[in-house]
């Protein structure tokens, strides 16, 4: 059950390509953010409310908090800073390493250090998805870039560090609605403080909102039930599957032809997802 839970956050990080395009062009980063966190957040709350039949929000310790900023909003606000900084291929492959240090994190917690098999079969998913990113674009990191692509590693420093230590909490009820709503706050002020508080157009709007109910709001809620019942190793190796099922579902919908590479990156990447998950039976 974790690993569905796993697939259904990945595919709700697929569609947003397939879902609303270009969309959010032209939206500044407060505005993404302020708009997308609240989504997110008024979702979470009205799924809580309705599950639990209260309206009591869960307020995770200091530190699950501090964790849940570090995560949830800096996460997010360095990754939208790279797509305004970086080239979005680029910034996409170098902001995917999160995958990478995931399985790696936490091969090390689980095991006290790095077996070399793993860390081979996490490199074949990397390699897997950039295959997947870099197909029918030329790619070149070039140096007038190089603050992007340094927040774009820093992004999967960030994410794979919440995602391996967020288990460590042992928390008793999901933090997700109390995380997202301090994100929605510190938007909240970045936004107004950032000077330009016009609204989007429609079109921008509806985008913000289906990117904070799906692959914000609905997937927190998975990946939270994924980490906190799954092997985290291998959920690692699952989502490097994030960028073809993008593809495919771009493919799908809007009958976009999907490249050889593409297919040949997915290959890659299954494959190191059965090879880890066999790894870490045999260890």
């Amino acid at each position: 059950m974790p690993y569905v839970y796993a697939m259904g956050a990945i595919l709700c990080w697929a569609s947003l390509p397939a879902a609303i395009g270009s969309g959010l062009t032209g939206l500044s980063v407060p505005a993404l953010m302020a708009a997308s966190f609240t989504s997110a957040a008024l979702f979470l709350y009205g799924r809580d409310v309705i599950a639990a039949r209260s309206f009591r929000i869960f307020i995770p310790g200091t530190f699950p908090s501090l964790l849940g900023v570090w995560g949830i909003f800096l996460y997010h606000f360095l990754y939208y800073k790279t797509m305004d900084l970086a080239p979005m291929a680029e910034g996409t492959i170098l902001a995917t390493t999160w995958s990478f240090w995931i399985v790696v994190f936490s091969s090390v917690i689980s095991f006290k250090k790095l077996r070399p098999a793993i860390l081979i079969t996490a490199l074949m998913g990397l390699a897997g998805a950039g295959l997947v990113i870099a197909a029918g674009k030329d790619i070149s990191f070039a140096s007038a870039h190089m603050a992007g692509y340094g927040l774009a590693l820093i992004c999967g420093l960030v994410w794979s560090s919440f995602s391996v230590t967020l288990p460590l909490m042992k928390l008793k009820q999901d933090p997700m609605t109390a995380f997202t709503i301090y994100a929605a706050l510190i938007s909240l002020v970045l936004f107004f403080v950032q000077g330009d508080t016009s609204l989007p157009g429609k079109t921008a709007m509806f985008s913000a909102v289906y990117l904070g109910c799906v692959p914000l709001g609905l997937s927190f809620f998975f990946w939270n039930k994924a980490l906190s019942t799954g092997n985290i190793t291998i959920i690692g190796y699952l989502t490097y599957l994030t960028p073809p099922l993008a593809v495919l579902l771009v493919s799908i919908i809007h009958g976009q032809e999907v490249s050889p590479q593409v297919l040949a990156g997915m290959g890659v990447i299954i494959c190191a997802a059965v090879l880890g998950k066999f790894f870490m039976k045999k260890s």
